[in-house]
């Protein structure tokens, strides 16, 4: 499930900053996820920018190296929340 939620973090990361890359890379800082329910089948994962892209751009802008958490829900088939992760990433600028 880890592995899941961290390739859905960066599915919604990399079309929100990816017109970013000549100037910046996008870095996972940390991660934690918490277990809810046992999943003994199919599950998805879906992904949620926890702040507005324009304001991350904005930081970036301003010379920072701005930090963003994704949090991300996974769910089994009968969409019981079977764990709840969330990664905070960073655009690093390109020296």
């Amino acid at each position: 499930m880890f592995t899941l939620a961290e390739s859905a973090s960066g599915a919604i990361v990399l079309p929100a900053f990816g017109d970013q890359l000549s100037r910046a890379v996008p870095l996972a800082v940390r991660a934690e996820i918490g277990y809810k329910k046992l999943a003994k089948g199919p599950v998805t994962a879906t992904a949620t920018l926890g702040r507005p892209i324009a304001e991350v751009i904005a930081e970036l802008d301003a010379g920072q190296r701005p930090e963003f958490p994704v949090s991300i829900a996974i769910q089994r088939e009968d969409e019981a929340v079977s764990g709840e992760m969330t990664v905070v990433w960073t655009l690093r600028p390109n020296s």
